[in-house]
């Protein structure tokens, strides 16, 4: 897979009405033009860093250009509205480049390539 631009949103805590207007805002931001798939991923723990998100959102487009024309299209900036009424602006926006890479194309280290288990000679 080549690359892809993707719009990453990081959710911090939930408030009140969150739950309730989420279904609008995933509807109105699947409805954006050139939107290629999306991912939702919920919070378990924070292991090092800021913390205090609970909700990764992420949407992802061909190229730069795509997510440009997506989120300033009508739906997009209705969505972007939408999304800062239900988190009260405890949200952070970020683009990113994405590739992927199938674990098929993966090549060991050179450490990993030895399985010699014999302990080494005393000296």
């Amino acid at each position: 897979m080549g690359c892809m631009y993707k719009l990453v949103i990081l959710i911090k805590s939930v408030g009140p009405g969150f739950n309730e207007n989420w279904p609008q805002f995933l509807h109105l931001a699947e409805a954006m033009p050139g939107l290629r798939r999306e991912a939702t991923s919920t919070v378990q723990s924070t292991l090092y860093g800021e913390g205090g998100y609970s909700l990764i959102h992420e949407l992802f487009f061909d190229n730069y250009a795509a997510l440009e024309r997506g989120l300033g299209s009508p739906v997009g900036q209705q969505a972007g509205r939408l999304l800062q009424t239900m988190t009260g602006g405890r949200v952070t926006l970020l683009v990113a480049d994405h590739n992927e890479d199938d674990l098929s194309n993966f090549h060991p280290s050179p450490a990993e390539e030895t399985h010699d288990d014999t302990p080494p000679d005393p000296l």
